[in-house]
C-alpha cells in the first residue's frame, strides 16, 4: 500500500518554499560591522590568508563541509534518461539525506552535458568550491571513465554512489550472512542479474572482499557473459566466463548468492529452490525486486534475503553509506575514497548489526525487537549509531592508508559527531517548523 498519493508527493515538493533545500546564513549580519566583515572590506582578510595557503579555504569557507552532487540525469533510478532538469528533484533529495543523516551541506549541480569529457572538466573546474563530489545518476559505461579520471586528476574525494553504495551495503550483508551460514567467501558461487554500473561495481567490490572472479556469473539482457559472445566488451569483459554455462535458471543451480540489479520477475521460485543451503539473495530492483520476498520465503525459509524495499527485512539502502562515508572523508580531509575506506565502511555496518538495537529504533519500524540473525543482517537506515560507527571507520582507514591530510583523535571524534548531529537536528527542526507544514 502506498504511503502517499501523487498529489501529496507533488505538494511536498511545491508547497510554500519550492523544492527541498535552501541556503541559510550562519553568521550574524545585523549591523554595519557585521556587513563589513561578511563582505567588503572585511572579507579581504580571509581572501589574503587563503591566497597565501590554499588549504586555509577549509578554515575560512564552508568548503570542508560542502559536497557537490553532480548529475546529467542520464540514468535516474527507475526513470531512465530524463535529463538534468527532471532529475533535479532527486539531487535535491540526495542533499536532504546528506544533511539529516550527517550534517553535510550540498549544492546539487544538474548539468547539460552528456559527453564524459564535459562532465570531467566541469567537476575539475568546481574543485575549489567543494570538499567532495558525489556523482549521481550518470549512465554506464560513461560513469566508469568519468569517476576513474576524476579520482586520478582531482585532490578531493569523488564517489559515484550508484556504483559503490549498493556494493558497500550489500557487502556488509554478505559478511554477516557468511558468518551465520559458516560459508567461506572464497568458495561461494555468485550469480548477478544485471551488468550496469552498480552490478559491475558490486561484483568488483565482492572480488576485493575475497570472492573469486571466476565464481562470478554475470547476466545481461542477452544472457550469460562469456568469452567470445557478441557484445561482451569493456567492463563486462572483466567478468566473462570461459565458456557458456547456460541460462540463468541453469546457472542458479547450486548458487550461494544471487544479486539482482535488473528487473522484476527476473527469477522465479524454481530457480530459488535449486540454490545452495543457506544461500543469499539480494534482489535490489526498485520498486519491484527480481522476485518478491514472500515468494522466496515460501519455498526457501533458510535463505538470507534483502531487497531495496523498507517493508521487508534487510533493506539494501544506500543511505546507510554515502552520508557517513563523506562525513569521515571530509573530517580527515581525505584526498580520495579508496578501497580500504569502502571495505572499512562495509565492516563497520556489518558489525553494527550485531549490537543490541535500542527500543526507539524498533518502535520507528513498528517491531518489538530486532536481533542479529537471518532477518537482521543489515542495520536500519534510521539507526543514528550508523554515523558514529561508519564515519570514524572511514577516517581511521583513510589515516592508515595515507590519504588523510588531517589526523583525528577517534574517541573525541565520536563525541564531536554526536554533539554535531544534536545541534544540526535542532536547527533543521526549527527551520521546518517555521513554515508550518502539515504533511
Amino acid at each position: 500500500m502506498a504511503l502517499f498519493t501523487r498529489e501529496e508527493a507533488l505538494a511536498y515538493h511545491s508547497d510554500k518554499r519550492k523544492g527541498k533545500l535552501e541556503v541559510v546564513s550562519i553568521k550574524p549580519c545585523d549591523t554595519q560591522k557585521h556587513l563589513s566583515m561578511a563582505y567588503s572590506p572585511g572579507v579581504a582578510e580571509a581572501c589574503r590568508e587563503i591566497h597565501k595557503d590554499d588549504d586555509l579555504s577549509y578554515k575560512y569557507t564552508n568548503r570542508g563541509n560542502l559536497v557537490a552532487v553532480v548529475s546529467n540525469g542520464t540514468a535516474v533510478l527507475g526513470l531512465g534518461n530524463i535529463g538534468p532538469s527532471a532529475g533535479k528533484p532527486v539531487m535535491e533529495g540526495k542533499g536532504v539525506l546528506f544533511k539529516i543523516f550527517a550534517d553535510i551541506d550540498v549544492y546539487d549541480q544538474n548539468i547539460n552535458a552528456t559527453d564524459p569529457e564535459q562532465v570531467i572538466e566541469f567537476c575539475k573546474m568546481i574543485e575549489p568550491t567543494f570538499g567532495g563530489i558525489n556523482l549521481e545518476d550518470i549512465k554506464a559505461p560513461e560513469c566508469f571513465e568519468i569517476e576513474r579520471r576524476l579520482i586520478e586528476e582531482m585532490n578531493i574525494p569523488v564517489f559515484h554512489d550508484d556504483q559503490h553504495g549498493t556494493a558497500i551495503i550489500s557487502g556488509a550483508g554478505i559478511l554477516n550472512a557468511l558468518e551465520i551460514t559458516g560459508k567461506k567467501i572464497e568458495d561461494i558461487k555468485v550469480v548477478v542479474s544485471g551488468a550496469g554500473a552498480s552490478a559491475i561495481a558490486c561484483s568488483e567490490f565482492y572480488v576485493s572482499m575475497g570472492v573469486k572472479r571466476e565464481n562470478v556469473h554475470m547476466f545481461d539482457s542477452r544472457g550469460l557473459i562469456y568469452e567470445g559472445r557478441d557484445g561482451v566488451n569493456g567492463f563486462k569483459a572483466n567478468f566473462a566466463q570461459k565458456e557458456n554455462k547456460g541460462s540463468l535458471a541453469e546457472v542458479m543451480k547450486g548458487a550461494d548468492m544471487f544479486l539482482g540489479l535488473s528487473v522484476k520477475d527476473a527469477i522465479d521460485q524454481e530457480m530459488v529452490k535449486g540454490m545452495s543451503e543457506g544461500a543469499i539473495i539480494f534482489a535490489c530492483a526498485n520498486p519491484d525486486p527480481e522476485i518478491p520476498y514472500p515468494d522466496v520465503k515460501e519455498v526457501r525459509p533458510d535463505i538470507l534475503m534483502g531487497t531495496g524495499r523498507s517493508d521487508y527485512p534487510n533493506q539494501v539502502n544506500n543511505v546507510l553509506g554515502f552520508p557517513f562515508i563523506f562525513r569521515g572523508a571530509l573530517d580527515c580531509r581525505a584526498t580520495t575514497i579508496n578501497e580500504d575506506m569502502k571495505l572499512a565502511a562495509a565492516k563497520a555496518i556489518a558489525a553494527l548489526a550485531k549490537e543490541p538495537v535500542p527500543a526507539d529504533i524498533c518502535k520507528a519500524y513498528g517491531v518489538d525487537k530486532l536481533e542479529y540473525g537471518i532477518d537482521y543482517i543489515i542495520p536500519k537506515p534510521l539507526d543514528p549509531r550508523v554515523l558514529t560507527w561508519v564515519a570514524p571507520a572511514i577516517a581511521k582507514a583513510a589515516m592508515e592508508s595515507g590519504v588523510a591530510r588531517k589526523e583525528l583523535d577517534l574517541d573525541a571524534y565520536v563525541e564531536e559527531l554526536e554533539q554535531r548531529m544534536e545541534a544540526s537536528k535542532a536547527r533543521g527542526k526549527a527551520c521546518v517548523d517555521s513554515f508550518g507544514y502539515d504533511f
